[in-house]
C-alpha cells in the first residue's frame, strides 16, 4: 500500500523525499487502523487462560508480535529501503548509459 502510493506520487512528478513523506502521512492511518483492529481482535484469545487454550494463546501472541513488528517495518524501514534502492538504481542506470555511450 505504501510503496504503491509512493510510486504513484513519483510518477506525478514529486521528488523522492517529498513523495516518501506524503505517502507516509497519507497511508499512516489506514496501516495503523488495519494492524490495530487485528491486534485488538487477538487480545481476548491471547489473554485467555481457560483450560486447553494454551496453544491458541501462543498463536495469538505470535500473531500480535508479528503484526507489531510488521507495522513498524512498514512505517519506518520500508521507506528507508525504498530510498536506498532508488538511489542505487539511479547510479546503476547512469553507469549503464555511460557504458553504452562509450561503445
Amino acid at each position: 500500500m505504501l510503496i504503491d502510493y509512493l510510486k504513484q506520487l513519483r510518477k506525478r512528478g514529486k521528488e523522492k523525499r517529498e513523495a516518501i513523506m506524503a505517502a507516509g502521512k497519507t497511508r499512516l492511518r489506514p496501516i495503523l487502523m488495519t494492524a490495530s483492529t487485528t491486534i485488538l481482535g487477538m487480545l481476548p484469545l491471547a489473554l485467555n487462560r481457560a483450560e486447553g487454550s494454551a496453544a491458541r494463546s501462543v498463536v495469538a501472541i505470535s500473531i500480535i508480535g508479528g503484526l507489531i513488528v510488521g507495522t513498524m517495518l512498514t512505517l519506518f524501514v520500508l521507506p528507508l529501503l525504498y530510498s536506498i534502492f532508488d538511489d542505487a538504481s539511479e547510479i546503476l542506470k547512469k553507469r549503464v548509459r555511460k557504458l553504452l555511450k562509450v561503445q
